[in-house]
């Protein structure tokens, strides 16, 4: 009878594993890093070669702020300093950006958005929470 027991367990684990399997794949989509967290925020940055630039570009709808890096002339922009402050100053999120484009679940606010490369800063102002938003910052 004990191990009758088991075997149902057993089989309600699998099942259950089987059912989530889709949901679980839609959080972590094929050819994207691995998301990463800082506080309550949490972001993955990418785009280093096609089939991750293409992942990270399908999965800027799912998530409230995308951030796209590149130089003047188009070409894309790697290792960015990142600062994001919240409407009273403080910092939500301090990283080097690993790629091109950063996908950043923040909570619902605004935000200005700092990217440093070679020495030059520049700001953008964003507001989260009425579906996704991208800031672009050309250097």
């Amino acid at each position: 009878m004990r191990a009758s027991f088991q075997t149902f367990l057993l089989r309600g684990a699998v099942a259950c594993a089987c059912i989530a399997a889709p949901w679980a794949a839609q959080a972590q989509p094929a050819g994207m890093p691995a998301m990463r967290s800082q506080g309550a925020v949490q972001y993955v940055c990418g785009g280093i070669g096609s089939d991750e630039s293409t992942a990270m570009r399908a999965a800027m709808k799912d998530h409230p702020l995308a951030l796209l890096f590149a130089r003047a002339g188009g070409e894309y922009l790697a290792n960015v300093d990142v600062t994001v402050q919240d409407a009273k100053g403080g910092t939500a999120l301090s990283m080097r950006a690993s790629g091109p484009v950063c996908l950043i679940d923040l909570p619902a606010g605004r935000y200005t958005v700092q990217a440093t490369s070679e020495g030059t800063t520049k700001s953008e102002a964003v507001t989260v929470g009425s579906g996704p938003k991208t800031a672009d910052f050309r250097f």
